[in-house]
């Protein structure tokens, strides 16, 4: 009777779990998927080296590589890839940031900037540093 009590219970979960999964985005996935192996292979590796089993704990430690390696170029990535630039803004900068021409006009900043944006924002997959980046240029430009 535990049993099959236990059993629904693991059922619902499961169920609910994929509720859960079918309205989440890949990115949010992904990065689930990543905790799953990396807290998984950990444990592995210290019920492994806890059993006196050494050898096998440290090749399973050394499975993980691969996966701490792309999260470390994940987190590269996210950060804009370069190091910030220090000192304000020059307005040639905010030109060539913005795509723009010398001279252009309030309305196509703010077109360039909006297009930009929607690409590069942190909420859609973008880097913090180019977002602010790009906003930096347009209060350069518009003041």
């Amino acid at each position: 009777m535990v049993a099959l009590i236990l059993g629904g219970l693991c059922l619902a979960a499961v169920l609910a779990a994929l509720g859960m999964f079918s309205k989440a985005n890949v990115k949010t996935l992904k990065t689930l998927g990543i905790w799953v192996v990396a807290i998984g292979g950990m444990l592995l590796a210290a019920m492994l080296l806890f059993s006196g089993r050494g050898m096998t704990a440290i090749w399973a430690l050394v499975m993980l590589g691969p996966l701490v390696w792309s999260w470390v170029v994940e987190q590269r990535g996210k950060a804009g890839g370069s190091a910030p630039v220090s000192g304000p803004m020059t307005r040639a900068e905010a030109y060539e940031i913005l795509g723009l021409k010398p001279g252009a006009d309030a309305a196509a900043i703010r077109a360039a900037h909006r297009r930009l944006m929607q690409a590069a924002h942190p909420d859609h997959g973008g880097s913090d540093w180019l977002a602010a980046r790009i906003n930096q240029a347009r209060d350069v430009l518009l003041g």
